[in-house]
């Protein structure tokens, strides 16, 4: 599961300027991942337990490789959730190539923070310290998402996914932005559309998205950890949510234009 990326075909890809669709690249890699893939959900979880258990092997430290690789795995969930989070997809696959290709000169995750603390680069644009935090939120939406979803039998995946996205980035993106974030959630799948997306069952998706709430937690409270343990706040890194995009560019997406 972690030998992903080999596989993936942004992996020795230059990652794309901010606010420019990576349309090609995304799409691409939806399909890469999808191939032995045939519960992606239960991959995605069983990729995050086997990280957890790495970090917890090495001391508690997290390698910067195998994260990549386990993170480029969740592009696909964010394509199952249709054009509502298209704009999520392609930032996030950005996002994960750039630390993917980052793995070949740092070996964890402590490493890029300090890195980018001496070089004073932590909250410049395109640096892996704020492409970390922007994979982190990603991580933390499909969560949110994930808790949303199984809080009730009745709630649907556009109540789920509202929340969701009210939590983790709205407080971080400008009024244009919510406005074409929220116009895109009618085009969600419905909760039994997901479901069928996901090739799972009621009781299984259930189960699996407990796996990847419960497997995920740790690495985003590590993360968390990495930012406030070097006092770096983590509100000044999330001026953007996940999406730099310029709100024009985030409709194009959506439209698919």
């Amino acid at each position: 599961m972690l030998g992903f990326r080999s596989q993936m075909p942004w992996s020795g890809a230059a990652a794309a300027a901010p606010g420019e669709p990576m349309c090609g690249d995304a799409a691409a890699a939806v399909v890469a991942a999808r191939k032995g893939m045939e519960t992606p959900l239960t991959a995605v979880a069983e990729a995050f337990e086997e990280l957890a258990r790495r970090m917890e092997a090495d001391g508690g430290e997290l390698r910067l490789g195998p994260f990549g690789d386990t993170c480029a795995l969740v592009s696909v969930l964010f394509s199952c959730l249709g054009m509502a989070f298209r704009f999520a997809e392609i930032e996030y696959v950005a996002k994960v190539n750039d630390l993917i290709g980052a793995a070949k000169s740092y070996g964890t995750l402590n490493d890029i923070l300090d890195k980018d603390v001496e070089n004073d680069c932590v909250k410049k644009q395109g640096s892996h310290a704020r492409n970390l935090r922007r994979v982190r939120l990603g991580l933390g939406l499909i969560k949110v998402l994930f808790e949303q979803f199984l809080s009730t039998q009745e709630c649907s995946l556009y109540d789920a996914a509202t929340t969701a996205y009210g939590q983790v980035c709205a407080p971080f993106h400008s009024w244009a932005v919510r406005k074409a974030v929220g116009a895109g959630m009618y085009t969600l799948p419905s909760r039994e559309q997901l479901i069928v997306r996901l090739n799972e069952t009621d009781c299984s998706v259930q189960k699996e998205m407990r796996r990847y709430i419960d497997a995920s937690s740790p690495i985003i409270d590590y993360i968390d950890n990495l930012f406030l343990s070097r006092n770096i706040s983590l509100d000044c890194l999330g001026c953007g949510g996940l999406v730099d995009a310029h709100p024009d560019s985030l409709r194009r997406v959506m439209c698919n234009v």
